[in-house]
């Protein structure tokens, strides 16, 4: 697995402050994608031991509330073992933080998936320009859903998932918008300010 960067103390990508882990690789190349920079499996960085103990030294923190995995795709071919395999250890070691992904894959296609077991909330489906709304909760587009996965896998038939949120949440849409930031342009930030 490659990545492009380890962004700390993030809170556009999931519930409270996380650390988000942007892969590389994707293969919908969605149009007006955040993170065209990412779709190639073989841009960024090696992910070895010392990304890992990175993202393990944010993950240490009690005020860190999970990991995200976002990208490119952490779903994408050359990334789901790897990714599978980091989720397991972070659930092992830190019992009590959550897991959030995003792939332009649907539910309905992952949910079968054995790493699921792990993620606590998937955020699924692929950027769709003509969908485009900067109010939405985590995600780009009216398409998108943001899924509690552990809930829908409980259900008689998973694949109708249970939403964790709603398009619009209790957080303030103001606040949100005065930060200025969406899914994604954090990467675009910190790789302009490398």
């Amino acid at each position: 697995m490659r990545y492009h960067n380890i962004t700390k103390d993030d809170m556009l990508n999931g519930d409270g402050l996380r650390v988000v882990l942007w892969v590389a690789g994707c293969s919908h190349c969605c149009k007006e994608c955040q993170n065209p920079l990412t779709w190639d499996p073989d841009g960024g960085l090696p992910f070895d031991e010392a990304a890992k103990q990175e993202i393990f030294s944010q993950l240490e923190k009690p005020y860190i509330s999970g990991i995200t995995f976002s990208g490119g795709d952490p779903l994408h071919s050359a990334n789901r073992l790897d990714v599978r395999n980091m989720m397991e250890e972070i659930k092992n070691r830190y019992p009590n933080k959550t897991i959030w992904l995003y792939t332009g894959d649907s539910w309905e296609d992952v949910l079968h998936y054995p790493m699921m077991k792990y993620v606590d909330v998937l955020v699924d489906g692929e950027f769709k320009k003509d969908l485009k709304d900067v109010k939405l909760l985590w995600k780009g587009s009216r398409n998108q859903r943001v899924i509690d996965v552990q809930k829908s896998l409980e259900q008689t038939d998973p694949s109708n998932p249970v939403l964790y949120c709603e398009d619009y949440s209790v957080r303030s849409t103001s606040s949100r918008s005065q930060q200025g930031l969406l899914r994604g342009e954090v990467l675009s930030l910190t790789q302009e300010n490398a």
